[in-house]
């Protein structure tokens, strides 16, 4: 059995220079990235002419597997190979069938069997597809992976992107890729011909503003400042057409600001330096003095309160509660940050 699978760099390189297996057996809960390999096998194996013979799609709890083996083992129709690709493959009854397919596979296709999980790899076929097909597991990116990702993806669409739109897109989109790579087309969009983007673009590419933004926010949020941070958060709530989804988003993004808070506290003590620090919890060098300033108003006890106040108000946003959303965050960031409630007006 193979130690290791492949990269999805690495596949997506022999994919582009026609370098085909028989048999891959791609599984994990990052969906981006094994969709975009299903993509680039389908572009790069077959001519568009050629699909109507020669490739197949086929959904394991929709078929058996006797029947995906007979199309794994036809030939191709007036064209070099065939592709079968065959989805939620851990949902084929029989599969384990295919332990025997796995040790020969047709020379004359490239077959690709995907799982949405993680299935049993002791067990076969799975145990026999990860000896003898190219395979690779695809786990969910953790956030200080992100801005590393966004770079990359920037730079294979020919663009530059200053640091701090780098950071703003990923406090944007937590660590959805699917979530980046839209809101990176989106940038792209927005920016036209110009190939070096910036935090301005983010902002209004996004519908914001450099003065009422969630970011300008999360920042007057980390320095205590109430009522700057219930002014942006009125500002946005009007200025946008789904007032209940941009609230879920502000709630979002403040969630992944005190978790990297969070991250932070674990840092102090064990003498890191501030790139050592950036690179634990995910945002860049440039940046990192700001989250510091911040720990020193949100302890560790200050940081648990904020968790369980954003997550009773993604609860109430969600349908928990009656609560229009401007109310529902003006009692959280006022709970967050431990301010007064306003005084009563006179009778």
């Amino acid at each position: 059995m193979a130690k290791t699978g492949f990269t999805y760099e690495q596949l997506s390189t022999a994919l582009r220079h026609r370098n085909f297996k028989p048999l891959y057996f791609l599984y994990g809960e990052e969906p981006f990235l094994i969709d975009a390999l299903q993509a680039e096998l389908i572009e790069h194996a077959l001519a568009p002419h050629e699909h109507a013979f020669n490739f197949d799609l086929v959904y394991g709890a929709e078929t058996e597997a006797p029947a995906v083996l007979n199309l794994c083992t036809s030939y191709p129709v007036m064209a070099e190979r065939r592709v079968l690709v065959v989805r939620d493959f851990d949902k084929l009854k029989d599969n384990r069938l295919f332990m025997h397919y796995a040790e020969r596979p047709n020379p004359h296709a490239v077959v690709l069997l995907i799982c949405a999980g993680k299935p049993n790899l002791s067990a076969h076929p799975y145990r026999a597809l990860r000896q003898h097909a190219a395979w690779g597991e695809f786990k969910p990116f953790y956030e200080n992976q992100m801005p590393g990702w966004i770079q990359q993806r920037m730079q294979a669409k020919g663009r530059r992107i200053e640091p701090r739109a780098v950071q703003m897109l990923a406090d944007y989109v937590g660590t959805s890729l699917q979530a980046a790579d839209a809101e990176i087309e989106k940038l792209i969009t927005y920016a036209g011909e110009r190939e070096t983007l910036t935090a301005d673009d983010v902002l209004h590419a996004g519908g914001q503003t450099r003065e009422f933004n969630v970011f300008e926010l999360q920042r007057v949020l980390g320095e205590g400042r109430y009522p700057e941070a219930l002014r942006i958060t009125e500002r946005l709530l009007q200025q946008a057409s789904n007032s209940r989804g941009e609230a879920l988003m502000i709630v979002s993004v403040l969630t992944g600001y005190f978790n990297k808070l969070w991250k932070l506290t674990m840092c102090q003590g064990q003498r890191l330096s501030d790139q050592a620090m950036a690179a634990r919890i995910g945002v860049s060098p440039y940046f990192i003095k700001e989250y510091l300033f911040s720990l020193r108003r949100f302890d560790g006890a200050a940081i648990e309160r904020a968790f369980a106040v954003l997550l009773a108000a993604d609860f109430e946003l969600k349908g928990g509660a009656p609560r229009d959303e401007r109310l529902i965050l003006t009692l959280a960031l006022r709970r967050i940050l431990g301010a007064p409630a306003p005084a009563a007006r006179a009778a």
